[in-house]
């Protein structure tokens, strides 16, 4: 018998990864999950403690919508969400999980939601190599 272990490890100052690993025991299984779980880490754009925009990933069956919110508002997240969203230091955000309940899933949707958002690092990018193009 193998267990499966899902873990998400963050600083709650804007990084933010994810590890899912099988072992003979649970231990083992924590272990290896962490290891990956920081190798995997992100940095998240966090703009006045919510995120810049908002945006929705569908990860096989599970969807999950994050949308900013404004300041006060709190994490209004389910639990699988909430975990990812806490852990990478968002302090106001409301999000929606849609379609499967699947934690495993719904957790991979909100780690690839907050790979997809866009800082204002890499809107200012885009403008300088629009620039350059055009010159």
């Amino acid at each position: 018998m193998r267990f499966r272990a899902l873990v998400v490890t963050g600083d709650r100052n804007g990084k933010v990864g994810i590890g899912l690993k099988k072992g003979t025991d649970v231990a083992e299984a924590v272990a290896k999950a962490t290891t990956q779980s920081r190798k995997n880490l992100i940095q998240v754009p966090i703009t006045e403690g919510t995120i810049p925009h908002a945006v929705i990933v569908r990860y096989k069956a599970a969807e999950v919508f994050l949308k900013p919110a404004k300041a006060g508002s709190g994490i209004i997240a389910g639990g699988p969400v909430r975990a990812v969203i806490k852990l990478a230091g968002i302090k106001n955000i409301s999000s929606k999980m849609l379609g499967s309940s699947n934690k495993v899933s719904n957790v991979r949707a909100a780690f690839e939601a907050l790979q997809k958002l866009k800082g204002n690092r890499d809107k200012m990018q885009n403008l300088n190599v629009k620039n350059q193009n055009d010159n």
